[in-house]
């Protein structure tokens, strides 16, 4: 028997013959409450902004967030109720036109999206292009990103989440937290890659 047989005899010998199944209660997330409390959780420790509001406060918490920025871009089938209570400047993007690079990257410029569905576990945000999300370069341009999040929206884990989506093969962006990377010495950079600054609004009720 040469060397690399006996490897893989010792292998095969210390492999178990009946696959071992892992316990998955641990998982479990009980609650439409706990799940809301839960993403919330995941996102403050991604460092993301979090508002909880009700549907009456939605206009005036986006235009609270959105106070310092001059120019806000929406999706083209973002709700006009939204921006409602912003007072700069709102370009649509979508049809009948899509927004330049340059003018996505402007300075003082912010995104407003929804999103598809947010995961609990993990603390994601799911976008898959829909009318109040846009196209991928709206939450991956500007600096500033901020995102509704109904608590319906909110499913426990991410099998859960991507079966709610209408087609889970499309593009997806998947966002937890403001982009962020470190060098070999782990010193945290933020915005090299994307928004350096996410605001996730949930909306309760």
């Amino acid at each position: 028997m040469s060397a690399r047989d006996e490897v893989l005899r010792r292998v095969r010998a210390a492999r178990p013959a009946v696959p071992v199944a892992v316990p998955r209660e641990y998982l479990a997330v009980d609650g439409a409450e706990d799940l809301v409390a839960l993403l919330v959780d995941r996102l403050l420790d991604y460092k993301a902004t979090v508002r909880r509001c009700n549907p009456d406060e939605l206009a005036g918490t986006v235009a609270e967030l959105l106070s310092g920025a001059s120019t806000v871009v929406a999706p083209s089938g973002a709700p006009e109720g939204w921006l409602s209570g912003y007072q700069g400047r709102v370009l649509r993007d979508g049809e009948p036109q899509q927004l330049a690079v340059a003018d996505l990257d402007a300075p003082g410029v912010a995104v407003l999206t929804g999103c598809a569905v947010a995961v609990a576990r993990t603390g994601t945000l799911i976008l898959d292009a829909g009318p109040d999300q846009g196209r991928r370069a709206l939450s991956l341009v500007p600096d500033h990103h901020v995102c509704v999040v109904h608590s319906g929206q909110v499913a426990g884990g991410v099998p859960e989440a991507l079966a709610r989506l209408a087609d889970p093969t499309q593009p997806l962006t998947l966002i937890s937290g403001p982009s962020a990377t470190s060098d070999i010495e782990l010193n945290r950079v933020e915005g090299v890659h994307g928004p350096r600054r996410l605001d996730v609004v949930v909306v309760v009720g």
